[in-house]
């Protein structure tokens, strides 16, 4: 949760993160790893906070953004599988929101989250390639649909902007097509340009 006075700035870092990430993401994996660290932390940090404590929140999504982000850091190969984890559930949520309604079973989540840990390990190049070109895709999404949010809509809701990464535009089906299609995109950039081996 942040104020919304701070949905925009917070919005423009989510796409540039995103496009950092969606185009050259494994050549600058920890920084990336940082990136999604600190947002991690941040939303974890600040939704702690009341609503009405609006430097309460501020400074908790920065303490948390910063630990979240050096956890990540450091913890290389455990943020090598937490991505590929991170990736299959991603995968998981995205696929049953568009076949049917509802959050998916625990145990899909669970099995393709471990799916997702094993296959980050073994084939690390190529699951860092596509974790991060499809969850900097995503993240340029969920960005840009909160840059370009309506204000009238802002000002009847509540006084505080909480971010939904999984659900950035419920009711519009434009979304997983564009995330598919931008991540393919950002995949074909790191494979050919930004990820090639020296």
């Amino acid at each position: 949760m942040l104020p919304h006075s701070y949905e925009l700035p917070a919005a423009l870092v989510l796409a540039l993160g995103g496009a950092l990430s969606c185009f050259a993401g494994y050549r600058l994996f920890k920084v990336v790893l940082g990136i999604y660290g600190f947002i991690l932390g941040a939303m974890l940090a600040s939704s702690m906070m009341a609503a009405s404590n609006t430097f309460g929140m501020v400074v908790a999504a920065i303490a948390g953004g910063l630990a979240g982000a050096l956890l990540l850091m450091f913890a290389y190969f455990i943020g090598i599988a937490l991505v590929g984890a991170g990736l299959g559930a991603l995968v998981v949520h995205v696929t049953w929101e568009y076949l049917r309604a509802g959050d998916p079973p625990a145990i899909a989540v669970v099995v393709m989250s471990i799916a997702g840990a094993i296959a980050a390990m073994l084939l690390q190049r190529y699951v860092i390639i596509v974790a991060t070109a499809f969850g900097g895709a995503w993240t340029m999404i969920v960005g840009a649909i909160a840059a370009a949010s309506d204000r009238s809509v802002r000002a009847a809701s509540a006084d505080v902007w909480i971010l939904y990464p999984m659900t950035p535009a419920p009711g519009q089906g434009w979304v997983p097509i564009a995330w598919i299609g931008l991540g393919l995109i950002g995949t074909a950039v790191q494979l050919g340009v930004t990820g090639r081996r020296k």
